[in-house]
């Protein structure tokens, strides 16, 4: 007898893990829009103010990030300073990047404009 509640409580161990998995999965599926949508938030947000800061203010890269709110720290800052842009990637999910322009200032890049920079 005692073999088969064993056998049996694996199983339910099974099912349970199973379900939580699926569950997982399924919140995750849910939430993944919204995810997406504040990570393209924020990486825009990231990139216009660390550009600004750094070819209008004229500050160090570094010393910008400390311009960025709180909870901005999953946001990847990288420079590419021949061209006067900041990329900003929040990792798998967004990515945007901010290049200065003279008489304008710093302005978001579209997606065209991002891919033939690469």
């Amino acid at each position: 007898m005692s073999a088969m509640y064993g056998r049996g409580s694996g199983g339910k161990v099974k099912w349970v893990l199973l379900v939580l998995v699926v569950l997982l999965i399924a919140g995750i599926a849910y939430a993944l829009p919204a995810m997406r949508a504040y990570s393209q938030t924020g990486a825009a947000y990231s990139a216009r103010v660390v550009c600004s800061c750094r070819y209008i203010g004229g500050r160090e890269l570094g010393d910008c990030e400390k311009d960025l709110e709180p909870g901005m720290e999953i946001v990847s800052l990288s420079e590419a300073a021949d061209t006067k842009r900041i990329d900003a990637t929040v990792p798998l999910l967004a990515s945007e990047s901010a290049e200065y322009r003279t008489g304008w200032g710093c302005v978001l890049m579209t997606e065209q404009e991002r891919e033939a920079a690469r």
